[in-house]
């Protein structure tokens, strides 16, 4: 019975191990492991196969400990006891060389997924679509100048298109994040940073702010909607027309510092909007970094 064991219960840790990575994998609730953008697919490659790297030291581990627990329990008086024990070379370079050759291979490969997914960096030749987004509290507002539409709370982009996002908050920092599309980055006022991210599957998605900023931060969240380039027209061409007009005024009612759920489609009037609420933070002879050095 007990030699049974020895073989069984390394197998069923084993097995175990394996079947529940399997059921993480396979789960496609958790929209980092099911992506649905060239950048969270990259992302998730990287994820899997630093996983898959660990298995090669931790199965060995938790297979020697249920081994060593099992024959060498209080109660087997055949295995040999030698505390005398001192070294040996061999199991020296075993557990010493193979961690520093799995960091060596994981450092390599972390390093170049990484800076392949430099945010800064354009996805391909083809011109992207221009999205400038501003935090608010708590509301994320969407700008199109090209195609002179804007959004609250609701992104629609097409797939299989890049799209560059230049960011700014005009709130305490928040962080942008779509976790089916990849790379989050954060967003801060007086200040503009940029995301190139591509969707490649057609859904709807959620997107969040992750970083805590105030009393609505958990509620500061947005509609992603990824859809074919001919809706994604046709919604642009409808914003065309929207009496929702985004102006200056508009713009200064979205600055209440309140939680809205809505999503709304605007017809963006002030093409220089995204502009205007940068730079207000860098009042010349303030040191403060907002307008005349005055806190806000």
């Amino acid at each position: 019975m007990v030699k049974f064991l020895r073989i069984l219960v390394p197998i069923l840790v084993l097995l175990g191990l394996i079947f529940g990575g399997w059921l993480l994998l396979k789960d496609a609730t958790i929209p980092v492991l099911n992506p649905s953008g060239e950048v969270s697919q990259a992302q998730r490659d990287l994820f899997v196969f630093t996983a898959l790297l660990s298995l090669i030291v931790v199965v060995p581990v938790y297979v020697l400990l249920v081994f060593f627990a099992v024959k060498y329990r209080e109660s087997n008086k055949k295995a040999k006891y030698k505390p005398n024990w001192a070294e040996n070379r061999w199991l020296e370079r075993l557990w010493w060389g193979i961690p520093i050759v799995l960091i060596a291979v994981l450092g390599v490969v972390t390093y170049q997924t990484s800076h392949s997914l430099d945010p800064y960096k354009p996805l391909s030749n083809e011109d992207p679509v221009e999205v400038q987004v501003v935090a608010l509290r708590w509301k994320w507002l969407f700008l199109y100048p090209e195609q002179g539409m804007a959004t609250l709370n609701h992104l629609p982009i097409p797939v299989d298109r890049p799209v560059h996002f230049t960011l700014t908050a005009d709130a305490p920092m928040s962080s942008f994040w779509i976790p089916a599309l990849g790379s989050q980055i954060y967003t801060m006022n007086g200040m503009s940073s940029e995301l190139n991210l591509r969707a490649t599957k057609l859904g709807t998605f959620t997107g969040y702010n992750t970083n805590i900023n105030g009393r609505g931060y958990s509620n500061m969240t947005f509609k992603t909607t990824v859809m074919p380039k001919s809706e994604y027209t046709d919604a642009v061409r409808q914003a065309a027309v929207s009496r929702n007009l985004m102006d200056r005024s508009m713009y200064r009612s979205l600055e209440e510092p309140e939680i809205v759920r809505d999503e709304i489609t605007y017809r963006l009037v002030d093409t220089n909007l995204f502009q205007t609420i940068t730079q207000k933070y860098m009042g010349h002879g303030s040191h403060s970094g907002t307008p005349e050095g005055q806190a806000r």
